[in-house]
């Protein structure tokens, strides 16, 4: 999937003028691509369109202007781009109870580490997430985690055949869900994994 580039990023100017049709469009595609596996867990698959309203509100909410910070913004940011035969997630630990914060996340600790979560193809095939690194550290894990996963050839056309069932499972010793992706959500999917 193509990079987002500077010159696609509108000035905050320009882009409160299309922002409350842009926002809505976000929402609606967000529901299409998210994923609740469990109680938990969510999971958002990011695309060029999510990316950059992510940068285009960071831009807003940091009122930048200044063209090398908003570029620093579009290199983070353009790493959540699924590269070819990938999809990119934005996994959620949700908690919403600030007492049960710590304990909850305590709970995760080593769900990044290990193959616990991954997409499951029928009977044929589990492909392991990767995560990025530097969101936990032996005794204390993030909330929000960056996963891939990275498809073969014969994995992407199982998982355009709707008639192998498609899960997002975690299998973690203290958290154990999976959710079976929706049509609608893998037409979105597939679209990711043809784009490149």
């Amino acid at each position: 999937m193509k990079k987002i580039e500077l010159s696609e990023v509108k000035n905050i100017y320009e882009y409160e003028k299309i922002r409350e049709d842009f926002r809505r469009y976000i929402i609606d595609l967000k529901k299409k691509r998210r994923v609740e596996v469990g109680n938990r867990v969510s999971l958002v698959f990011e695309n060029r369109d999510t990316v950059l309203f992510q940068i285009q509100e960071m831009m807003r909410a940091e009122r930048m202007v200044d063209d090398n910070e908003i570029k620093f913004e579009v290199d983070t940011y353009n790493e959540l781009i699924p590269e070819r035969n990938e999809l990119s997630a934005t996994l959620f630990i949700e908690v919403d109870d600030p007492q049960l914060l710590r304990p909850v996340l305590d709970s995760f600790i080593g769900l990044d580490r290990g193959n616990h979560v991954y997409l499951e193809i029928g009977n044929k095939h589990k492909i392991y997430a990767e995560f990025e690194e530097g969101h936990s550290k032996d005794d204390r894990i993030s909330a929000v985690h960056f996963i891939k996963f990275k498809f073969k050839p014969e994995q992407i056309e199982d998982f355009k055949n709707f008639e192998n069932e498609v899960k997002i499972v975690i299998d973690h010793p203290n958290y154990k869900a999976f959710s079976i992706i929706s049509p609608e959500t893998r037409n979105e999917l597939i679209k990711d994994l043809e784009s490149n």
